[in-house]
């Protein structure tokens, strides 16, 4: 996959971990989430050192409900952040956002990948600004808007929904002019879906290789979790998210992106040794 500034990002080898460094006040998943540039920096390097390959940046929240936050805001709170932690590790890094605005400014300061949760629908020209610059771009499946995405979470058949809406994702990808190759595809667990629409996604995983790109997954935390371990805060989910992990890779996930770094790179590592014995038979 092609990146910025000719790096180019190997997918299919092994399965990659995505690790989430939150640059906001209120995210759902840590327990002192913060937007001070110098904790970022430390909770990527320590990620860099666990065995992360991809470090994700993100300035708004995109829990459910959460308040959106303009562009002015979010570049505030990214960039001092993103300049020390481009400065100071070696990883890739992608900036989670749905601004045009905001992701011109994070490539322009070294970011490589852009990580779009609407998939293309919120920021026409958000495209444009990822092929502009030789970019790899995230298009996730979503509906709706934080706020009020759980209204759409209505479908007939979940698995060929969410596989035809990626398609016209894509399509909107390709025509904004970023080369088929550098996009990745999200299912997107937990926005605008059921814990049960989740749960299935997962189970048909392989069905989105149908699309021919590389797929990305996010259970971490997450709270369609819980119908399966009860009523357990985002911190106590860490082995709900490794059973998730697991499958995601065994279904075919390239990515998949996490809190618990260590943990989690440890699962895919083991999984992926099963994948090659797998496969010898």
């Amino acid at each position: 996959m092609p990146l910025t500034g000719g790096r180019r990002l190997e997918l299919g080898a092994r399965t990659l971990v995505m690790a989430v460094i939150n640059i906001t006040p209120d995210s759902f998943a840590e327990g002192s989430p913060s937007i001070d540039p110098a904790r970022a920096l430390d909770l990527a390097q320590a990620a860099e050192e666990q065995g992360a390959d991809i470090l994700d940046l993100g300035a708004e929240s995109t829990r459910p409900g959460a308040a959106a936050v303009d562009a002015d805001e979010e570049t505030g709170r990214l960039l001092p952040a993103l300049r020390a932690i481009v400065a100071r590790t070696a990883l890739p890094v992608s900036v989670d956002t749905t601004k045009s605005a905001v992701a011109r400014a994070a490539l322009d300061e070294g970011a490589a990948i852009v990580n779009d949760i609407s998939g293309l629908r919120y920021d026409p020209g958000l495209g444009e600004v990822v092929a502009a610059a030789g970019a790899g771009l995230v298009l996730m499946h979503m509906r709706g808007t934080s706020r009020e995405m759980y209204r759409q979470a209505s479908y007939a058949d979940v698995g060929a929904e969410v596989r035809g809406e990626l398609a016209e994702s894509l399509a909107a990808a390709e025509r904004a002019g970023v080369a088929r190759e550098a996009t990745i595809l999200d299912p997107g667990l937990g926005f605008a879906k059921r814990a049960e629409h989740s749960f299935e996604i997962l189970a048909r995983l392989s069905e989105l290789a149908a699309l021919d790109r590389p797929i990305l997954v996010g259970s971490s935390r997450k709270s369609f979790l819980t119908r399966a371990l009860g009523n357990v805060p985002p911190d106590a989910r860490d082995w709900g998210t490794a059973a998730t992990v697991a499958v995601a890779v065994l279904e075919g996930a390239h990515i998949v992106r996490v809190h618990a770094v260590g943990a989690m790179v440890q699962v895919v590592r083991a999984v992926d040794e099963v994948l090659r014995w797998k496969n010898r038979l």
